[in-house]
């Protein structure tokens, strides 16, 4: 393989005069980073000079170039790298990015060896980028950031790319209209690991990024992301932090930001709103939101709303969305639009694995999975030993975890509860008081259990699930069995007083919990049940399995 090379000049004119026009790369696909002491900007062409003149012209805070050469680099090669460095680049948080989002022009399609480039050369690119101290971490590192995992910079597939330009379309076109008493909406759905939030994240740069463009419908509007999520609100705090386009406050909560809008008797243009299976439908005064639901209020405050929305992820009665109450929303808004993303991303798991998971998610107890070697997948006789392995797994890999059904204890007193085995031979706490790191990313976290709103929304490499009390198994109707009353969190379960079917939401809200926490892990899913006959029908399926192979 031909060696990476980094050559380096002042960020100035008079450099520029001063490369020899028979330099090789003059004429030749190359990428380059030019960089001041906090910001970066990354790109690629094969008119070097040109580009440098151009982007002298306009671009301010840097001061240095740098020009990555290969003697095997083509234009489909470094468009792709170019990509794939803006996105690691801000996972490594060394510099605030001036690069603006893809769109479907800039689909990177398939090319000829792009596995050597995407592997092999990359990493011989960030090993000499480490050794000039243009980027501080590994790339190991970045790839379990949350940051990164959300970059607004990923490279979205084609289903991704065409929502959203879907749904730029519908805001050009929907903020020229006459305003409304209430928004104009678009339903983005999809199960737990098809990419939403990545697509969102995307998405909101971009709209932010034409709100500077004067030739967008979308220029000087007022907008903003909204995530009733308090580790989601982290990370997109975090990128905010590191993105040229996006502001801290360009990111909120959706009850400080309904009650600020009406505080100010104000109105904005643009909503998106991740995880809005979170947004309340009741009043919660305790959090001083006084009305009657979040998604109905938000759309009195915006000339369009944009939502993710997830039936299958409804965790609170507070937040029931069943479907009266999400056919009363849409006949508010006077024009709506809906989008499915389909294609699954998180879990790289056979397809019968994540049809096992569907299944018990309505309570059916299939055929085990056949084991794989692109996922692992087993259960457990003890939580100890499934905490080992993924203690294991967590030193090799990195951002494993054990996480559990809300079955045990959990109070914000201080005090520390645990998740115990059921013969009570072992046990490990909860997770502890958060902090500005989301729980996964901080190292001792590995000897604590994870509740479903520490995990929500984000990736674990390996995950260990504990499936606690409430999760029985009938051994007559071989069916799963929820016994909501051994379920703890009992704010879940608060405000039923508007519920049709009491039993039937409480049983929802823990099926959608246990559905939550088995579609975290990317390489592997580890099971441990709490209930006895459960336990023993999971591993009598596996023994099954593994001798028919």
């Amino acid at each position: 393989m031909g060696s990476i090379e980094v050559l380096k000049w002042p960020f100035s004119n008079d450099s520029i005069d001063k490369i020899d026009k028979n330099e090789d790369f003059l004429n030749y696909p190359v990428i380059y980073i030019l960089n001041g002491n906090k910001e970066a900007y990354i790109g690629e062409t094969v008119y070097f000079k040109k580009r440098m003149k151009a982007h002298l012209k306009k671009r301010k805070n840097l001061s240095e170039i740098n020009l990555i050469k290969h003697e095997k680099f083509n234009r489909s090669a470094t468009f792709h790298l170019e990509t794939k460095l803006i996105n690691y680049f801000l996972g490594d948080e060394k510099y605030i990015l001036q690069n603006k989002s893809k769109t479907q022009n800039d689909f990177t399609h398939n090319y000829y060896d792009k596995p050597y480039y995407d592997d092999e050369v990359f990493k011989e690119v960030w090993k000499k980028l480490l050794e000039q101290k243009l980027v501080d971490q590994e790339l190991h590192v970045i790839e379990n950031k949350d940051i990164f995992k959300l970059s607004p910079f990923k490279e979205l597939s084609l289903e991704q790319l065409d929502l959203k330009e879907k749904v730029l379309e519908f805001c050009e076109k929907q903020i020229q209209l006459p305003e409304q008493e209430y928004g104009s909406l678009l339903v983005i759905e999809g199960e737990a690991g098809v990419g939403k939030s990545v697509v969102l994240s995307s998405i909101f740069n971009t709209i932010q990024e034409h709100t500077k463009d004067p030739n967008s419908n979308l220029k000087d509007t007022e907008n903003y992301l909204v995530v009733h999520h308090e580790e989601m609100y982290k990370t997109y705090q975090g990128i905010a932090k590191k993105v040229k386009h996006l502001k801290s406050k360009d990111f909120s909560k959706p009850t400080p930001l309904i009650n600020k809008l009406k505080k100010e008797n104000k109105k904005v243009d643009i909503l998106l709103v991740d995880e809005a299976h979170l947004l309340l439908t009741k009043q919660d005064v305790w959090k001083n939101f006084k009305d009657d639901n979040h998604l109905e209020e938000l759309l009195k405050l915006a000339k369009i709303v944009i939502i993710i929305f997830d039936k299958n992820q409804i965790l609170k009665i507070k937040s029931f969305w069943d479907k009266k109450a999400i056919t009363r929303i849409r006949k508010l808004a006077p024009s709506v639009e809906e989008y499915k993303l389909t294609n699954q991303f998180r879990m790289q798991a056979p397809f019968d694995v994540i049809e096992w998971v569907n299944e018990l998610k309505e309570k059916n107890v299939t055929n085990f999975p056949k084991q794989s070697d692109e996922y692992e997948f087993k259960v457990f006789e003890t939580m100890k030993e499934m905490h080992e392995v993924v203690k294991e797994r967590n030193e090799e890999y990195g951002l494993s975890r054990v996480v559990s059904t809300f079955d045990y204890l959990h109070m914000k007193d201080g005090e520390t509860y645990y998740v115990k085995e059921s013969n009570g031979d072992y046990q490990l706490p909860w997770n502890t008081t958060s902090s500005k790191y989301t729980w996964a990313e901080k190292p001792e976290t590995i000897d604590e259990v994870g509740s479903i709103y520490t995990v929500q929304g984000f990736d674990l490499n390996y995950v260990g699930v504990v499936l606690g009390p409430s999760v029985q198994y009938d051994d007559k109707k071989e069916e799963l069995v929820i016994d909501y009353t051994l379920y703890k969190d009992k704010e879940a379960y608060a405000g039923m007083s508007t519920i049709e079917n009491v039993p039937e939401a409480k049983e929802q809200i823990v099926l959608n919990s246990i559905n939550v926490l088995l579609k975290r892990g990317i390489k592997g899913l580890y099971i441990y049940a709490s209930n006895e006959k459960l336990r023993n029908k999971l591993l009598e399926d596996q023994r099954l399995e593994e001798e028919d192979e």
